[in-house]
Parts: C-alpha cells; sequence; structure tokens
C-alpha cells in the first residue's frame, strides 16, 4: 500500500472541460431589435456564471441558442432544436439558463428535455434558481418551480382568451382576412363603399 507524500496531495487532478452552451428565450419579439434586449440580459448572466466556474473546467462553447419571440409551451423552437441536436452529437456537456422557465414552462416537456439530457450526459443549470436535482428534496423544488412556470402559462392564456372574447363581445376585428365588401376602420369591420 502506498502513501501519498504531501507534494502528490497538493497537485490537482486533472479538471475536466465541460462544454456549455447559454439558452435564452423571450415569449414575444417585442424589444428585440434594441441594442441591448432581455436575451442579451439573460446571455451576460449566464455567461459570468460559466465564466465564474471556469475553475471547474467550464467553458463557454460559441454557438449561440437565442429563441426570440417563441413560447415556453412548445418544443418547437428553432434554437432548442438545434441545442437538442448538439447534446445528440455529443457537442455539449452543460445547458445554462437564466431561468428554468426559459428551457420550458410545461412539466410534460420538461420531463422531455430532461430525459434527453440524462440520456447524453448533459447536466442544465439555472443561475437564478438553486437546486440540486441529486436529491429528493432538490426534485421536489424543481417539478415545485416547473408547477408555477405551468400555472403561470395557462393564467396568461386565459387572460388573452378573455379579453379576445370582450373585444369580440364588443364587435371589435379581431384579424384575419377582412371579408369581401369590407374595410377595417378603428378595429371595426365597416362595409366598404365602393
Amino acid at each position: 500500500m502506498s502513501r501519498r507524500t504531501r507534494t502528490d496531495a497538493a497537485i490537482p487532478a486533472k479538471v475536466k472541460k465541460l462544454r456549455c452552451a447559454v439558452y435564452t428565450r423571450k415569449s414575444t419579439d417585442e424589444g428585440l431589435d434594441q441594442a441591448f434586449n432581455t436575451l442579451d440580459a439573460q446571455r451576460d448572466a449566464c455567461e459570468a456564471y460559466i465564466a465564474s466556474q471556469r475553475a471547474e473546467g467550464w467553458t463557454l462553447v460559441r454557438d449561440r441558442y437565442d429563441d426570440g419571440g417563441f413560447s415556453g409551451g412548445t418544443l418547437e423552437r428553432p434554437a432548442l432544436r438545434r441545442l437538442l441536436a448538439d447534446i445528440e452529437a455529443g457537442r455539449l456537456d452543460v445547458v445554462v439558463v437564466y431561468k428554468i422557465d426559459r428551457l420550458s414552462r410545461s412539466l410534460t416537456d420538461f420531463a422531455k428535455l430532461v430525459d434527453a439530457f440524462e440520456a447524453h450526459g448533459v447536466t442544465f443549470v439555472s443561475v437564478t434558481q438553486a437546486f440540486n436535482t441529486t436529491t429528493s428534496m432538490g426534485r421536489l423544488t424543481l417539478n415545485i418551480l416547473l408547477s408555477f412556470a405551468q400555472f403561470e402559462r395557462e393564467v396568461i392564456g386565459e387572460r388573452i382568451r378573455d379579453k379576445v372574447a370582450a373585444s369580440k363581445a364588443r364587435g371589435m376585428w379581431m384579424g384575419g382576412k377582412v371579408p369581401l365588401g369590407y374595410d377595417v376602420r378603428e378595429r371595426k369591420l365597416m362595409m366598404n363603399e365602393a
């Protein structure tokens, strides 16, 4: 049995390089044309977190995974699709998000993402929400956060449906192809006088 000398103990083990991708999302495209927008703010926070983990081997990949104008209630998002393809190809080790609801607002979809991550040995981190999915308490915390994210998405949908119904009840035009012989004026259909 060999003894470790004091000098051996001082030599750090080689740190494994972990390739980190930042995923950002915003539900609407409002404000995305600004010089600095919410996707940039999310990215900055995530990149700073990755930089703080450099000693642990974390490195930022060059590819950007930004979905501006896409709902968190679906997995049909171009940047998310690219992210998943890169995970399947073995190009990533860690996915970093600002908040978990940037990844998904659906419990079912989130479970699918976690399964895909685990199948390829990829972990994910939220820079604003601390949880450890290796413990039962951490998994409970994650499920509670996801339940609230899904609840928020459903409440937003209900508000939008209520507003559309109220607008229709007042005779307001709610969009679509204008029927032949009509014009839209001040959000109302008016018979074309020509």
